[in-house]
């Protein structure tokens, strides 16, 4: 198991915002994942903090982050508007993988995606328009159909993560999967409904998700 190297709370800067986040780096790092969340959710989502843990015990860094500023989240949570203004949280999502390409602790690592919900569509969207940046992408129930037109230009390696009693969301990840040029791999994972809440499901999703971006974020030599 490692052990952190470090593990800040800090500010992504997107945009021309600032906006809050986690960054942990354990000892011998491969790789750096970024979180999307999902929607109505923020950095602190319980899910995808277990999963942050279980891909730092397997030695990859991982940024949480909120794709919301305070304000903008007060607003959502009346309106439910901005956690499906797709565009608005990819243009996030890019900005906080620029902002990883300046930061001298972690910029000559490769970057995965991690999207949950409607995070997996800014997700892909990012590795879309970031083809060299980004080297892998996960989706965890994610509304990847969302990523519209941006679907045919993903070139990272992608996983597609769905539980097997979300019926609708498995046709919404097969009809994205239709439209890409590379061919992602979709994980149905049996038992699990859309937030993966039965016993056993989600240390399933954080397993696929380590073993994805071990596979694909390649170390970079010297660290």
């Amino acid at each position: 198991m490692n052990t952190n190297e470090y593990s800040s709370e800090i500010k992504v800067r997107a945009e021309g915002i600032e906006l809050e986040g986690s960054l942990s780096v354990p000892d011998g790092v491969q790789g750096i994942v970024v979180f999307a969340h999902g929607s109505g959710s923020s950095r602190f989502s319980p899910r995808n903090r277990a999963v942050a843990q279980f891909l730092n015990e397997g030695g990859l860094a991982t940024l949480l982050f909120d794709l919301l500023t305070a304000e903008e989240n007060d607003i959502d949570m009346q309106t439910r508007r901005l956690r499906f203004d797709i565009g608005l949280l990819s243009r996030r999502l890019i900005g906080a993988v620029d902002w990883l390409g300046k930061q001298a602790s972690v910029c000559d690592l490769q970057i995965g995606l991690f999207g949950a919900s409607t995070g997996a569509a800014a997700a892909l969207i990012a590795a879309a328009r970031r083809p060299e940046a980004v080297a892998a992408v996960v989706s965890r129930g994610g509304r990847a159909d969302l990523a519209g037109e941006d679907l045919p230009l993903v070139e990272a390696p992608t996983l597609l993560i769905v539980g097997g009693l979300d019926q609708a969301v498995i046709g919404m990840n097969r009809w994205a999967a239709s439209q890409m040029r590379i061919e992602p791999r979709l994980e149905i994972v049996a038992g699990a409904s859309h937030l993966f809440e039965e016993p056993g499901t989600m240390e399933q999703v954080a397993r696929l998700t380590r073993d994805w971006f071990v596979q694909h974020l390649v170390p970079m030599k010297g660290r």
